[in-house]
Formats: structure tokens, sequence, C-alpha cells
């Protein structure tokens, strides 16, 4: 029976976070495995490096999704566009990178149907990140604790009957400083797309997902697969859209088992 595949002209993912254990690689594999795209823009820490160096979580589901990302680019003659972000720095010492379909860059300029969008991981107008490493490591263990709270919360929750709850979006909308900070954050993206002579920018990084207008240009962050769960997807019209898991699990459930790692798929599939 031909399954149901969501099919578009390009896909942008970030912050996947491989290597973490609080990463939904499952979901995210059941995302790609059930979109079909011209090309893939994988938007900059898509493997932790940072986790891994320190302890890391590495199983055969996070190598699952690095094969489908492979079949996509080989059997599907998808693009692949792989922007380095924070957590995946150990690449930016071989940039830029050009193999065929794949390329491995800091930034890029997405042609798009409707205009030319400015395409960055953002972590470049993180000050935090860019110039204090050691502070930026512990925020990054500040939030994995985080994270690892908010985990045992929810599991309470579940029990409970009620829905997820992520405290993580709960801080970023309620403390002033953090409001603050993401919303300088996408005035300065904005600014730098239009520096660039674009309509638009996509970004991620700062894991809240966005499609907006920011005076002229429209910004569109796609947020991450820890909690948010997002993608941004560019329609053959020339649309754009940005996509939540849960309401993407509606149209293409996910199987009682997942296939193994080795089951082929039709290339048409």
């Amino acid at each position: 029976m031909d399954k149901k595949r969501l099919r578009v002209r390009t896909v942008i993912i970030s912050d996947v976070h491989l290597g973490t254990t609080e990463c939904k690689v499952r979901e995210v594999n059941h995302f790609l495995r059930n979109v079909r795209c011209e090309k893939l823009i994988l938007n900059g820490d898509i493997i932790d490096g940072w986790q891994l160096r320190r302890s890391g979580h590495w199983t055969k589901v996070h190598t699952r999704f690095v094969r489908l990302v492979l079949k996509m680019l080989e059997k599907r003659d998808t693009r692949i566009v792989y922007i380095r972000g924070n957590h995946d720095d150990v690449l930016a010492a071989f940039l830029p990178l050009e193999f065929e379909h794949l390329c491995v860059v800091e930034d890029h300029i997405h042609e798009g149907l409707r205009g030319r969008y400015f395409v960055l991981h953002g972590d470049v107008f993180d000050t935090v990140t860019k110039n204090f490493a050691f502070l930026s490591h512990f925020g990054d263990w500040g939030y994995q604790v985080l994270l690892k709270i908010n985990r045992a919360y929810n599991a309470w929750r579940a029990w409970r009957g009620k829905e997820y709850w992520s405290l993580s979006k709960a801080i970023k909308a309620r403390v002033k400083s953090a409001v603050n900070h993401v919303s300088k954050f996408e005035d300065h993206i904005a600014q730098l797309a239009q520096d660039h002579g674009c309509i638009g920018v996509m970004c991620g990084h700062i894991h809240t997902p966005a499609d907006k207008m920011i005076g002229q240009i429209h910004y569109l962050n796609s947020g991450d697969w820890i909690e948010s769960l997002t993608a941004i997807v560019e329609h053959y019209d020339g649309r754009f859209e940005l996509i939540d898991y849960p309401t993407f699990l509606r149209d293409h459930p996910m199987p009682a088992e997942e296939p193994a790692l080795d089951t082929a798929e039709p290339v048409d599939a």
C-alpha cells in the first residue's frame, strides 16, 4: 500500500542535538522518513559535540538519523545544506566543504520561489556563545539539568493525566531578560537579512519557533527537536509553513515498531 508522504520543495530543521538524552530522535526520524523534498537544510546543532565530549548518549536510533539523511542524498537526489551551529562548531575549521549535492557552510542564501532568504544558525548574535566559551558551556550544563527536571515533572503530569508542560518555555515567556534576549536576537537577524538583500531569514539556535514579519523581513525560526519539535517547509507554490510534530503525526502516524536500520525503502515511496 502506497504511504502518504508530505511532498515539498524544501525542508529546514535545526537543533536536533544528536548525542543528548533529551533529543527526540525517534520523532525527527519519523518526520524525515515521511517527507520528500528537493532540498534539506540542516540549520546547525544537528550533532551536539559539546555533550559528546562531556559524556554523550549515542544509540542506533541516532545513527539511523544519519543514515536517513544519507539516503535522501544518495537515493532521492536531495540537495543537503548543513550549516554549522555552536554545538557542532568543530566543523568551523573545515568550512566551506562541498561534495556534489552536499555542502557544509557557515551560512547560505536560499533561492525561494518568492525571493531570497538568508539562512544561518544564529549563534553569531549570541555574545556569550561567541566570546565567553566557558560561560556558554556552563549555561548548556544548566539547560541540561533543567531538561532533566522537566522530564521528571512531566512524567508525574502524565501519571496524573495532564498534558506536557515546558519549564524552559515558561521561563523564556515570563522572565523579562529572556524575553528581551529573544526580541533583540530576532531584530538583529532580520537586519542581517536586509543587509544581504534578502526578503526573509531562516535560523534556529534559540529553540523558539516562529513565522512572522519583522518590518519588511519574513522571519522564520525552525525551533528544535528537544521540546518544540518543529520544522519549516517550503511548498511548491513558494509558501513557507512552520510545522509542529503533533500536527504532522495526525496525518502521518508512527508505526508500532520502527523499521530496522537496514530496511530498504523504494526511492519513490
